[in-house]
């Protein structure tokens, strides 16, 4: 794939020679903000009451101190920057939604901070929060960031100020990354069973937390780069925010078995002489997560089903869609769970204090999701489908006013797809699109019937000195996989969802688009997914978990007319597993070594787990006293290569 490196200049010319015309009429150029943009951004700023200072107040409450410098991996790759996010002060710049700038300002606000008597946090560590709560004897850490580095960090940081207290227990609130991924750098799994240190998760948090990275990692951590805005500059032009926090950390990754688990609607456990109110709510925020009251310090913990945004019902990076009606039954749950309750804290954004702010907080944020669940299938029910559903709802002013719901993560036209989605599936009931041409081949056919790229490309650039720019971003989509290899047209499309990007309240938007320009501009990055930082948390992976994956991974028409069976034996573990190709289908089962196996592969689980993780070199395998192989060597080979290795660095926008 061509990858394509343009300056302002020589992208207005090749413009110019591919028939696009002028740039925007108001003289916007390349990566600045145009006059619609600047109109769009300057009616969010009439509209929203930009100047309350509550949240502010809040963000900055119990300030204690603020980290400097950088969090480093072991290779010296920058895992933080404390400074990334100095730029954020003062009046929204032409190139942000106010909005955004705002939200923006207020995670900007990291640090340690002070919650109330004996409960801590850590914000701006990374794009969660380490929650510190002081037990008898130790801390109580609720939530431990995304890697060993930013947490090694972050407890460091307490303990300077603070004081060197051991770590006395952990609570892990849900199964997704950013929350367990720092476990190792918090205490070890020899420390918990020396210790008998108390490590608190909800039902299902294991078979969640692991399942849903190894099965869709690849593409799931490849999307997620755009909804980050991972390879983005920080400024700006570039990332300002993620909207539950500042940045994401890709450092060293793991994760520790809980030795309690809450598996009852309400469970009471004392932990280090405090006691907890674990409440399990599965299935809306996460698979797998629970939210706890602390009756001694009239403190809630909301985890993630309680930010101070919209959530996302079905993530812009991809996971399983979440459903709005459930979600928001547990904000009643949790408004009838407060009692005399006067600090509200998450594990995003910042607290609120008051039994009635809290009250108000939970409130507008169960109507939020009711009101999006309600009136997408309102509409879906009256034969609207999910685009036009999208275009159509939106909130109530006394909804849509309150800052700590607005959609600086998830996004309401988003959602209700979602919703759509939870209930009917992706298709519309429209037949046309039972079997609709690939994009590719329906943008070739678009091109010749519009009479060529050069033709759609003008129109998309008066679309775009409109200001038009979802349809000029429709018609160069279709340009852009339609003729590859038409410059102006992947110019042109960049500065479109450049527009996209200054316009978008939400942060998840703001990334995408950015990403998306950068993409067309410099073409997909190069460096394939690396998992060996995940090594340690695949280390607790259950091997059936790897084996549904090589599942997914097998190259179905590669394997047509293929009859192979193997053993594969762990020699640590004493597991056995039989996998055989039947119907051009991988399929396991765990059962003693078959005795008509064209080969058995005996190896130890951490030799197995480098081997599909791909950071198993020549030394780990063919050389290894770990790995023996009997029976036919060929057909083990012929085997393995049926079984793809995705590299997780696709192209997304340019094809």
């Amino acid at each position: 794939m061509v990858k394509i490196v343009l300056g302002a200049l020589l992208a207005s010319v090749l413009l110019l020679l591919s028939g696009c015309g002028k740039s925007e009429r108001a003289g916007a150029l390349a990566g600045e903000a145009s006059a619609t943009t600047l109109k769009s951004n300057e009616q969010f700023a009439q509209e929203l009451k930009l100047d309350d200072l509550q949240d502010f107040e809040d963000a900055k409450r119990g300030f204690i101190a603020r980290p400097t410098g950088q969090i480093l991996a072991a290779d010296g790759s920058i895992q933080i920057d404390f400074d990334a996010f100095k730029f954020l002060n003062g009046k929204a710049p032409s190139t942000v939604n106010p909005s955004l700038w705002r939200h923006a300002m207020l995670n900007a606000q990291i640090g340690l901070f002070k919650v109330s008597d004996g409960i801590y946090q850590l914000r701006g560590f990374d794009i969660a929060n380490m929650t510190l709560i002081e037990g008898k004897t130790g801390w109580i850490v609720v939530d431990t960031l995304t890697s060993r580095e930013t947490a090694v960090a972050a407890l460091a940081f307490a303990r300077k100020h603070l004081g060197d207290k051991p770590v006395s227990a952990v609570v892990f609130t849900h199964s997704h990354l950013d929350h367990f991924g720092g476990a190792l750098g918090v205490v070890s799994a020899q420390e918990v069973k020396e210790r008998k240190i108390a490590v608190v998760a909800s039902e299902g948090f294991i078979e969640e937390a692991t399942s849903e990275n190894v099965m869709a990692g690849p593409a799931m951590f490849r999307r997620a780069f755009y909804q980050f805005g991972k390879d983005l500059e920080q400024s700006p032009k570039g990332m300002v925010d993620t909207g539950l926090g500042k940045a994401v950390a890709a450092g060293s990754v793991g994760i520790l078995q809980p030795t309690q688990i809450v598996n009852q609607p309400s469970q009471e456990i004392s932990l280090d002489g405090l006691r907890f109110i674990f409440h399990n709510v599965p299935g809306a925020e996460a698979p797998a997560e629970l939210t706890f009251t602390i009756p001694e310090k009239k403190a809630y913990g909301g985890a993630e089903n309680l930010a101070q945004t919209m959530h996302n019902l079905l993530p812009v990076r991809g996971a399983k869609a979440r459903d709005a009606l459930r979600w928001a039954n547990y904000m009643q749950q949790a408004l009838d769970q407060l009692g005399d309750t006067e600090v509200y804290f998450g594990q995003h954004n910042w607290p609120v204090w008051g039994n009635a702010r809290i009250k108000e907080f939970i409130t507008k944020h169960r109507d939020v999701y009711k009101y999006t669940h309600d009136q997408t299938v309102r509409l879906m029910n009256a034969g609207f489908t999910p685009r036009e559903i999208a275009d159509q709802v939106k909130l109530p002013k006394s909804l849509a006013s309150y800052f700590g719901s607005r959609g600086y993560y998830g996004d309401l036209r988003h959602n209700v797809k979602a919703v759509y989605q939870l209930y009917l599936g992706a298709y519309d009931g429209n037949p046309a699109n039972l079997d609709p041409l690939p994009p590719q081949e329906s943008a070739k056919r678009y091109l010749e019937l519009i009479g060529g790229a050069d033709k759609a490309v003008a129109a998309a650039q008066l679309a775009f000195d409109k200001g038009d720019y979802r349809w000029a971003a429709e018609l160069l989509n279709h340009t852009v996989f339609g003729a590859t290899d038409h410059k102006g047209a992947k110019e042109l499309l960049a500065r479109t969802y450049e527009q996209m990007a200054y316009m978008a309240e939400a942060a998840t938007w703001r990334n995408s688009y950015l990403m998306a320009a950068s993409e067309l501009r410099k073409g997909p990055p190069t460096k394939t997914l690396d998992r060996a930082g995940v090594i340690d948390m695949l280390a607790q992976t259950p091997i059936e978990r790897f084996l549904e994956a090589m599942a997914a991974g097998l190259d179905g028409p590669a394997a047509e007319g293929k009859d192979i069976k193997v053993n594969l034996v762990l020699s640590d573990t004493k597991e056995s597993f039989v996998l055989w190709i039947e119907n051009a289908v991988l399929h396991f089962r765990k059962a003693v070594p078959a005795a008509d196996a064209n080969a058995t592969l005996t190896l130890t689980k951490g030799l197995f787990i480098k081997m599909m993780a791909g950071t198993a070199g020549i030394k780990d395998t063919l050389l290894s006293d770990d790995l023996k192989v009997d029976g036919s060597k060929i057909d083990l080979v012929r085997f393995f290569t049926l079984i793809d290795k995705a590299p997780g660095n696709f192209a997304i926008v340019t094809k």
